[in-house]
């Protein structure tokens, strides 16, 4: 006669708590022994025995080895299981859609990166197709031994709001045109540079810091803000928008809505190149990457253009810091990040506001992905052993 499995929710209900805490320190700190679990969570051999016991009992936890003791006993070593399952990420960025697949412990099991035909500064159709191809190409290559997908999380380049009403205005149902989320898993919605944010929190310069604020500087502005070691998303999911901050302001002058971006975005930095270079040294460079490559080697009509793009940078910084105050800035996106940036940020924020720290970030191209995957991760994590139901 063929065994009936007990539904996998039913057997969750039944965990005890210190499975439970078992489950949660392997998914927050990786792989250990027995004896460090009983000595992180105060837990009695016999206890941590049948904690084990019920986490393996589902696949939630595997034994993955034997490490020698100090007193010849050996010890095993245990890391979540299949059966605790993976999550998809997926940066769906203005210029590229990365895409992770990890386990709930952040072990990566695949990733793809697809290249945008053409800068995207608004979340539109192509955009949308470049995430359902995306997706629907790692779904179909999924192992067994990845187990079920338990949460699947997209950063978008937009503000991401609950309400209806609001909706229309973030663009963030673009994202739908062509993509279809599976029904049967739970879909994950946030800001791309917030995302950048939760990874700089959790991967990145950032660590540690309960108060700090992320700016990705690139084809577009934005800034997530991390305060009392919480992500701030404000009433309507604005918080850190800083593209729209009032620009250009001075006599005679009218702010527009997104004007600043305007100013500061990469498309604009390159149009201002192209406007002052030297018409006798012939052509200016044709992006971003040449001009910051150029500055690289010394030349001091890049530098000078960089400097000045720094500046700019510095002084949005500074108008920050006497709103928020977070005591630590991290300069992101492909072109805030570039260390060449960085001395200038830091000498227009010591002159125009308060004693800040100004880092660059040092998470690459991955910043956004690797907070999506977190978002997810907290997800299932939470599904899984803690309050969120099925």
């Amino acid at each position: 006669m063929k065994r009936v499995e007990p539904h996998e929710a039913a057997i969750r209900a039944t965990f005890t708590s210190s499975a439970r805490s078992v489950f949660r320190k392997l998914f927050a700190e990786g792989p250990a022994t027995r004896p460090q679990l009983c000595a992180a969570l105060d837990l009695s051999r016999p206890t941590m025995s049948s904690s084990i016991g019920e986490l393996e009992r589902v696949g939630y936890v595997e034994k993955i080895g034997e490490i020698q003791g100090a007193l010849g006993r050996k010890a095993g070593m245990y890391r979540l299981g299949a059966g605790a399952g993976h999550v998809i990420a997926v940066d769906a960025g203005s210029t590229h859609v990365r895409l992770r697949v990890s386990t709930l412990d952040r072990r990566l099991l695949h990733h793809r990166v697809y290249r945008l035909a053409s800068n995207q500064r608004y979340l539109g159709p192509e955009i949308s197709q470049a995430v359902a191809e995306e997706i629907e190409a790692v779904r179909a290559e999924t192992e067994k031994g990845w187990g079920k997908l338990r949460a699947l999380g997209i950063a978008l380049p937009s503000r991401v709001v609950e309400d209806d009403t609001e909706k229309a205005a973030t663009r963030q149902e673009n994202l739908f045109s062509h993509f279809k989320p599976p029904a049967d898993v739970p879909l994950l919605l946030e800001n791309n540079v917030n995302c950048a944010a939760i990874a700089e929190q959790s991967h990145g310069v950032a660590r540690g810091h309960k108060d700090f604020a992320y700016i990705q500087v690139g084809v577009k502005i934005g800034m997530g803000v991390v305060l009392g070691g919480r992500l701030i998303r404000g009433r309507s999911g604005a918080a850190g928008e800083i593209s729209h901050l009032p620009y250009p302001w001075g006599p005679g002058q009218k702010p527009e809505n997104g004007a600043l971006e305007d100013h500061v975005g990469a498309e604009a930095l390159m149009q201002r190149v192209r406007a002052a270079w030297p018409g006798a040294r012939g052509p200016a460079p044709a992006d971003t990457a040449a001009l910051f490559a150029l500055a690289g080697q010394g030349d001091e009509d890049a530098l000078s253009q960089v400097r000045r793009h720094a500046e700019d940078i510095g002084a949005i910084v500074s108008a920050c810091v006497g709103v928020i105050d977070p005591g630590l800035f991290v300069l992101g996106g492909g072109i805030g990040s570039n260390p060449l940036m960085l001395p200038t940020v830091r000498e227009t924020v010591q002159r125009l506001s308060y004693p800040t720290d100004i880092e660059s970030s040092l998470l690459g191209h991955d910043a956004t992905v690797l907070g999506i995957e977190k978002i997810a991760a907290d997800h299932a994590c939470e599904m899984l052993v803690g309050t969120v139901t099925d």
